[in-house]
C-alpha cells in the first residue's frame, strides 16, 4: 500500500514541504530511494516501487518544485545544492544509516553527488541515463522546452505534448502513457491545465547550458554502481558510458535499444534488471 508523506526542507528563503510516497514494510532493513528527472515526479516510479516493495521499503520523493512538493519562493535556489540538502533531510527522516539509490537523469546526478561524499549513506547506486559528462547540446535541447509556462485546454492536449516531449522514454503502453499524464499535470485556477512543475526551475537550467565535466566526482564514488542507458541517448553518450565502466566505481552497464533519454523504467524487463541488482546481497 502506498503512503503519502511529507518532510520539511530549508532554503535561504524559508521552509518548504517535500512530498514523498512510501511503500513496503516500514521496518525493512533494505531501503530504496527513487529520484526522478528534471521535469518529472516520484509517481514515475510507481511500477518499479510496487515491485521492489516486496523486498524493501521504497521511497519516491517529489523534488522541490515538482509534483506534490512546494514551489520555492526564490527560483535562484533551484539547483543541486538545494536538492542534495533536501534529500539529506529526507534520509534523516527515514532514520536509516544507509540507502540504495535509483536516480533518473537529474535524480542520477543527485545520487552521484551524494555517493561521492565522504561517509555517504548510499550503499548501492543505480544511475539511469546520465553520467559525469553531460554535453552542451543535450542541455540546450532540454532548456528549449523546460520552463515554458504551458497552458493546455484539455488533458488530451497535455497528453499530446507529453507524448512528443517524452518520446525518447521508449515504447510505452497506453496505460503507462495515461499514468504519466495523470501525474504529470496540474489544474490551474482558470480551469486550464499546466504541467506538474514550477516553470521557474528553468532559470538555472538555462544558465547552465555548457558541457558538464563531473569526472572528479565520479572518481570519488566507491559503492557498487549500475549504469542504465538508452541506446539513442544524447545526454549519456556511448563513449561516456563505456568510460564509466573503466574508472571510479567501474559500474556495470546495461543498454536498451529503441529509446533515448531516458528509459522510463516501467517495462517488466527494466524493473527486473534493477530488482536483481538491488537485491544481490
Amino acid at each position: 500500500m502506498m503512503r503519502q508523506k511529507y518532510v520539511f526542507g530549508l532554503s535561504p528563503a524559508g521552509f518548504h514541504r517535500i512530498a514523498y510516497t512510501e511503500r513496503g514494510d516500514a521496518s525493512a532493513s533494505r531501503v530504496v530511494v527513487c529520484c526522478h528527472g528534471l521535469t518529472r515526479n516520484g509517481r514515475d516510479f510507481d511500477a518499479l516501487a510496487e515491485d521492489l516493495s516486496r523486498h524493501a521499503r521504497v521511497i519516491c520523493p517529489d523534488i522541490v518544485g515538482r509534483g506534490q512538493s512546494d514551489w520555492l519562493r526564490d527560483a535562484h535556489h533551484y539547483g543541486y545544492p538545494q536538492y542534495c540538502a533536501d534529500m539529506n533531510a529526507l534520509i534523516a527522516r527515514l532514520d536509516v544509516e544507509e540507502v540504495l539509490w535509483v536516480g533518473t537523469s537529474m535524480g542520477g546526478l543527485i545520487g552521484m553527488t551524494l555517493a561521492g561524499q565522504a561517509g555517504s549513506p548510499i550503499r548501492r547506486l543505480v544511475i539511469n541515463d546520465v553520467g559525469p559528462f553531460v554535453p552542451k547540446a543535450a542541455l540546450r535541447r532540454i532548456a528549449d522546452y523546460v520552463g515554458l509556462d504551458n497552458r493546455f485546454s484539455s488533458l488530451t492536449a497535455v497528453e499530446t505534448h507529453l507524448r512528443k516531449v517524452l518520446a525518447p522514454f521508449g515504447p510505452l503502453t497506453e496505460a503507462q502513457w495515461q499514468h504519466i499524464v495523470t501525474h504529470g499535470h496540474r489544474r490551474r485556477e482558470d480551469g486550464t491545465f499546466g504541467l506538474a512543475y514550477d516553470p521557474a526551475i528553468a532559470r538555472n537550467v538555462k544558465l547552465g547550458v555548457q558541457d558538464w565535466d563531473l569526472w572528479a566526482l565520479w572518481d570519488r564514488i566507491t559503492c557498487p554502481t549500475l549504469i542504465l542507458r538508452g541506446a539513442d541517448s544524447d545526454l549519456l553518450l556511448a563513449d561516456t558510458a563505456l568510460e564509466m565502466t573503466r574508472r571510479g566505481p567501474r559500474g556495470r552497464l546495461v543498454t536498451w535499444d529503441g529509446m533515448g533519454h531516458a528509459p522510463a523504467l516501467m517495462a517488466p524487463e527494466q524493473i527486473a534488471v534493477i530488482r536483481e541488482w538491488l537485491t544481490a546481497d
